[in-house]
C-alpha cells in the first residue's frame, strides 16, 4: 500500500509521506558521478538505464514515498519539433523561439512520443525496482511554463516576452497553450501507460501573471491537459509557482493535489482550492543546522491539514544542498505523529 498514493486521494495515513522536488540531482555525490560517467545533462536524461538509475538513487540513501523519473520538462518540445539545447552551465535554451502568433499556429501536438522512447523504458526500468509502497511519479510542464520558454528561448527572471504576448495576441496565445494542453496530457498517458503511478504538472512560471489572465488563458488548456487522464486511476498534481493569487482558478480544475512554495500557507491553499496540499518548506531551510531544519519541517507539518497533504519543499532542491539537512528534513516528517 502506498502512503503517497492513499495521501493524494485524501484517505487516512499514519503520517505524511514525503518525497523532495528534484530529489535526484546534484547535491547527491552519486548522482555527480553518475552525470560525469554519462558527459553531459541530454546524455543522462536520454539514456533510459542511466535515467533510471539517477532516479532510484535519492530512494537507496533516503526513506522517501515515491519517486520521480529523471527528465526535464523541455524534452517533449523535441517531439514537438522545437529544437532545444542543453548546456552544461547556461540552462536549457531554444535556439529557435517562437516569436510570432504565425509561429505558434504552426505548433502542432505529436502523433507519437517514440523519439521519447527512452523516458518510457526508463520509468518501466524504475517501478521494476521500486518496492510497491513506493509510488512513481512522471510528469510534465504546464501549457504557460513551456510557453514561457518557446516565446523567450532561455531562462529569465520576468518571462517577458510571454506576458507582453498575454496582452498583445491573447486569442493566438490560447490557441498556442491549448496546443500544449493536448500535448501534454497525452505525454503523461503515455507516462502512466510505461509504469507511472501519479503524475505532476510543473507551472513553475504561473506566478507572473495576474488571476484574470490566468483563468482566462491558462486554466482551459490545464482543463484539456487534466482531462485526459480521468478514468486511468493515477492522482494528479500542480505545482504553482508563486501562485497563492491563483489558487481560486484552480479550484474547479480536475486534479487531486495542489502543490504550492513557501509563500502560500498550506491551511490556506487546502482551503481555497478544496484539494490535497503538497510543499511547502523553503529549499533554504536546508542550510540551517539540523535541529533548525527540524524545528522549522515540525513547524510546517502542524500548519498542514490532516487529510490529504505530502510533505515536500515548496520549489526543486538547490544542487550545493547539504545532506544533513535533507536527512534532518526526512526525519523530522517520519518521526511526525
Amino acid at each position: 500500500m502506498s502512503r503517497f498514493l492513499a495521501a493524494c486521494r485524501g484517505e487516512e495515513v499514519d503520517r505524511p509521506p514525503v518525497w523532495i522536488m528534484r530529489q535526484a540531482g546534484r547535491y547527491l555525490p552519486e548522482y555527480r558521478r553518475l552525470r560525469q560517467q554519462a558527459g553531459s545533462f541530454f546524455a543522462l536524461c536520454t539514456n533510459p538505464h542511466l535515467a533510471a538509475e539517477a532516479t532510484l538513487q535519492p530512494l537507496r540513501r533516503f526513506p522517501l514515498d515515491a519517486a520521480i523519473i529523471f527528465s526535464d520538462i523541455l524534452l517533449p518540445l523535441q517531439a514537438l519539433g522545437v529544437e532545444v539545447a542543453f548546456s552544461e552551465n547556461g540552462g536549457p535554451r531554444l535556439p529557435a523561439p517562437l516569436t510570432t502568433p504565425q509561429q505558434w499556429a504552426r505548433l502542432a501536438p505529436s502523433n507519437s512520443w517514440d523519439s521519447l522512447s527512452f523516458v518510457g523504458q526508463a520509468l518501466a526500468q524504475v517501478r521494476r525496482h521500486l518496492p510497491p509502497e513506493v509510488a512513481l511519479i512522471g510528469f510534465c510542464g504546464a501549457p504557460w511554463t513551456l510557453a514561457c520558454y518557446l516565446l523567450e528561448g532561455r531562462g529569465s527572471s520576468d518571462w517577458a516576452q510571454a506576458r507582453r504576448a498575454a496582452y498583445q495576441a491573447p486569442e493566438e496565445l490560447g490557441r498556442l497553450l491549448q496546443t500544449l494542453g493536448q500535448a501534454m496530457g497525452d505525454y503523461l498517458v503515455w507516462q502512466v501507460r510505461a509504469g507511472a503511478q501519479a503524475v505532476q504538472v510543473f507551472d513553475s512560471w504561473a506566478g507572473v501573471l495576474p488571476a484574470d489572465l490566468y483563468q482566462a488563458l491558462v486554466v482551459p488548456a490545464l482543463q484539456r491537459l487534466l482531462e485526459q487522464l480521468e478514468g486511468l486511476g493515477v492522482p494528479r498534481i500542480l505545482y504553482l509557482g508563486q501562485g497563492q493569487h491563483l489558487l481560486g482558478a484552480v479550484r474547479h480544475l480536475p486534479l487531486e493535489v495542489v502543490s504550492v512554495d513557501w509563500r502560500t500557507p498550506l491551511a490556506y491553499a487546502a482551503q481555497a482550492t478544496g484539494k490535497g496540499v503538497q510543499g511547502n518548506l523553503d529549499p533554504a531551510v536546508l542550510f540551517a543546522p539540523p535541529e533548525e531544519v527540524i524545528h522549522r519541517t515540525r513547524q510546517m507539518l502542524r500548519s498542514a491539514p490532516p487529510r490529504g497533504y505530502i510533505a515536500n519543499l515548496g520549489h526543486g532542491i538547490w544542487p550545493e544542498t547539504p545532506v544533513e539537512g535533507v536527512e534532518a528534513f526526512l526525519h523530522a516528517v517520519r518521526e511526525s505523529p
